[in-house]
């Protein structure tokens, strides 16, 4: 790759290598970096075009001109080449004629300077330094309680929130409870989803509802009748989610309609909702006076369709009810931090926030991440990303209104990938994801209107880290207060020959510590080398059968040596299974990571995982239903006594 182009590249934050596995470099091919930066809308396609942008990168920044949006840490001011008007949030403004002063209050501001108008953000520092907790993690569609329509809903999750709190847990981890686009095909994964700004009326319990319980017996007969069948051995996503929708039709006309306007970014999402309807799922296949919001064909079908755009604001609406219900169920539980709700890092290619924020997407592009020692062919997640640039010039308020709209019910939220803060892996259309090169964020702005926003829900927040990670993204994690992730199969002391378990007392202090992930073997099908089989079975092992299998069996024997060796495990030979489980979850307890979370999978011993990477339809990823119900788990002995083994040995290390 010629000089040029790599310093068009890093002007536009696009890489030219990364550190791969084993710590080795590799270069990215000069054509997949001018493919990137033409989803930047850079033109690198000529030796001619790289000189001109890249005499007109530097242009800008010999001027000195300042960036579409500016992100500050409190009690940091800037010094400006002019004088200044700056609009506070509260509308008040102030004449700076030496720069921005560091006494500003947290905020979003407006920033008046040379003719141009600059966003800026005046960030917390740092998030409050979380307790030491411990609490569930939850697929929350795998509840099963004796009201719910097939899938776990958000009554279930009000039960089983009010008995974890019975037993002194003090946080629930939810996976992502994002919108899904209401039509066939009913989107399964919750990592996919078609809106990260709105939430999923699957999981409304019907007959919670106001309009219901104020409905004549006729209509309530009438909706109890479309109830799917209890109990089916996999979860049915479309057929319940038929059910609800006509359930909830049945009771539309019962709703009370509050005549208030709409937010702009609802109506957009309703919109959508009631043109896939029509449509279809996949906007890119509408008509194409219909493939933008703003366009006027859009406008006259919102006026066409407005029972069915009322009615999907409706349906948000009451998802806002009962998510309330919940938070305020967790805080009568005595629960210290709550519930957790899960942010994914993307939305599907196709979905609303896809069709609705067109503006701030790369649309063009995918992101996933390079090849590895687990994925050889690397990774391709078919989410559109945030351009870096789009961001910038808008003042983050795509960003912004996502991280609202997540804690607007929520006293925290995880991260899925948090290092995409810092970077993604942008894969360019038509290529591999082993063809794809980094495409840089600015994590000062990423991570300050992330702190500014949990701050001001008095959130707390947790980052998914695990892999390969920059030694910046865990100093600013911990500088942040942000916790990282820490799980059993994955802590190990890289600087050690053969890299092994590390004890207890040198897991991360700053870290949510967890048994398994959604995407990892269950403590059971760990045990009983489950991982292996169900690949080998369906052919997507890395290597052999007997290497991958020699492989588990050592990890599992040196787990074992690790839980005996710092005494949570007696006796010789092979041990118990359940002995091991509890011995797993007393070692969790034991180390100073200030979240200690466990599952029901693996209290349960539920041998299945939710989730198998690699595999779409050929495992039942995202629809394995717990054995039991909310009940019948907390009156399970084993799980009762994990549950006293946890909370004695975090109550051991409290802080």
């Amino acid at each position: 790759m010629n000089a040029e182009l790599a310093a068009l590249a890093e002007a536009h934050g696009v890489s030219t290598w990364y550190e791969g596995s084993g710590r080795r470099r590799v270069d990215i091919e000069a054509d997949v970096v001018v493919a990137v930066l033409a989803q930047l809308g850079v033109d690198a396609s000529s030796a001619e075009a790289v000189r001109a942008g890249l005499a007109s990168a530097r242009a800008r920044v010999d001027a000195g001109v300042l960036p579409g949006t500016l992100v500050l840490r409190e009690g940091r001011g800037l010094a400006l080449g002019s004088a200044a008007e700056l609009i506070l949030e509260d509308g008040s403004r102030r004449v700076l004629p030496d720069g921005v002063p560091g006494d500003l209050p947290l905020g979003w501001h407006t920033l008046r300077v040379d003719g141009a108008e600059i966003t800026l953000v005046v960030a917390p520092g740092s998030l409050p330094r979380p307790a030491r907790a411990w609490g569930w993690m939850l697929q929350l569609y795998a509840l099963r309680g004796n009201g719910s329509w097939g899938v776990g809903d958000l009554a279930d999750l009000s039960e089983f929130v009010g008995l974890a709190g019975a037993r002194g847990a003090d946080v629930v981890l939810l996976n992502p409870l994002h919108a899904v686009t209401p039509v066939r095909p009913v989107e399964v994964s919750p990592y996919s989803p078609s809106s990260r700004r709105f939430a999923n009326p699957l999981y409304l319990r019907i007959e919670d509802l106001a309009e219901y319980r104020a409905a004549e017996p006729a209509v309530r007969l009438e909706v109890d009748a479309v109830r799917p069948a209890r109990d089916a051995e996999l979860i049915d996503y479309a057929a319940v989610w038929e059910s609800k929708l006509a359930a909830l039709e049945v009771l539309w006309p019962l709703a009370e309609r509050s005549g208030e306007p709409v937010e702009a970014g609802l109506l957009d999402f309703a919109t959508f909702c009631a043109l896939a309807e029509r449509h279809g799922a996949r906007w890119r296949s509408w008509p194409v006076e219909l493939r933008h919001p703003s366009s006027p064909a859009v406008a006259a079908a919102r006026v066409e369709l407005a029972d069915r755009v009322a009615f999907h604001v409706w349906l948000q609406e009451l998802c806002a009810r009962q998510l309330g219900g919940v938070q305020a169920a967790a805080r009568e539980a005595g629960m210290a931090v709550g519930l957790v709700h899960d942010l994914a890092v993307g939305v599907a290619a196709e979905g609303a926030d896809s069709w609705a924020l067109q503006d701030v997407l790369a649309a063009g592009v995918t992101v996933g991440a390079p090849p590895d020692a687990f994925n050889q062919q690397g990774q391709d997640w078919a989410l559109p990303p945030w351009r870096p640039d789009r961001l910038v010039a808008t003042g983050y308020a795509a960003y912004r209104d996502m991280l609202r709209a997540v804690l607007r019910h929520s006293d925290g939220i995880r991260i899925d990938h948090i290092l995409g803060l810092w970077r993604l892996w942008w894969v360019p259309p038509g290529e591999s994801p082993k063809r794809g090169a980094y495409v840089h964020y600015d994590p000062e702005a990423m991570l300050g209107i992330l702190a500014l926003e949990a701050v001001r829900a008095g959130a707390v927040v947790i980052g998914e880290d695990l892999g390969t990670v920059l030694p910046q993204v865990t100093d600013s994690l911990r500088e942040h207060n942000i916790l990282g992730s820490a799980v059993l199969w994955f802590q190990r002391d890289a600087d050690t020959t053969g890299e092994p378990m590390l004890p207890s007392a040198r897991w991360p202090a700053e870290a949510a510590a967890s048994v398994s992930t959604h995407d990892l073997p269950t403590a059971a099908g760990f045990l009983r080398g489950e991982q292996v089989r169900v690949r080998a079975e369906l052919g997507v092992l890395a290597g052999s059968v007997e290497d991958e299998a020699a492989r588990a069996a050592a990890d599992r024997d040196e787990l074992i040596g690790l839980l005996r060796a710092e005494g949570f495990l007696g006796g010789q030979g092979e041990p118990d299974e359940e002995e091991v489980v509890v011995a797993m979850h007393a070692f969790l307890a034991a180390t100073p990571s200030r979240f200690v979370l466990i599952s029901p999978y693996d209290v349960l011993r539920e041998p299945r995982q939710p989730n198998l990477p690699g595999t779409v339809d050929v495992y039942p990823n995202w629809r394995i239903p717990l054995p039991t119900t909310v009940r019948e788990l907390f009156e399970d002995p084993l799980v009762d006594r994990i549950i006293r083994v946890v909370k004695e040995g975090v109550g051991e290390q409290d802080d």
